[in-house]
């Protein structure tokens, strides 16, 4: 589980002509990235980095020396290794490790798997795909991470309140 890389933030476009790149930020603002300077498995250096006011990032990496360059990268995900990240407190997880982990409800049926967490806005919200049934196509639900809906979790698997589970 520890093994898969974490995405932090990925390329939105060119800032300026010198090589500069936006970044959107997917972890806790610009102080998630600050620790590191490598990503994608040594691919980009990280040299400079600044918060740009408005929930993003601006960075130069030593790799990319221009424009043309920068807005190549467009839409490329930084990721660095699991086990770079911090340790997690009690009650914390990142969405990398719920993602793939087997659901069941607490009355034992097997639901599923995590196929992906979402925030709107109002909490995380993790997304349950069913296993296909014969002649039938695989059905997705989603259930709120809270501890009513999802009393129990760990690294190999999550409980998940029956009542949330319902067809």
């Amino acid at each position: 589980m520890h093994g898969r890389p974490v995405t932090l933030a990925a390329i939105s476009g060119a800032h300026g002509v010198g090589g500069e790149v936006r970044l959107k930020l997917f972890g806790e603002g610009v102080e998630s990235l600050k620790p590191h300077r490598s990503f994608n498995d040594g691919a980009l250096t990280l040299t400079k980095l600044r918060d740009d006011g408005k929930g993003g990032a601006i960075a130069r990496f030593s790799e990319i020396a221009d424009r043309t360059a920068a807005e190549k990268l467009r839409g490329t995900v930084l990721t660095v290794p699991r086990a770079s990240l911090p340790p997690l407190a009690e009650g914390e997880y990142y969405y990398t490790d719920l993602i793939g982990l087997p659901a069941v409800s607490t009355g034992g049926e097997v639901l599923g798997t995590c196929i992906a967490v979402e925030n709107f806005g109002a909490g995380d919200v993790l997304e349950i795909e069913r296993p296909a049934e014969e002649g039938k196509p695989s059905k997705r639900f989603m259930v709120p991470m809270r501890a009513q809906s999802v009393p129990e979790w760990n690294s190999e698997r999550l409980v998940i309140e029956a009542a949330y589970a319902a067809d």
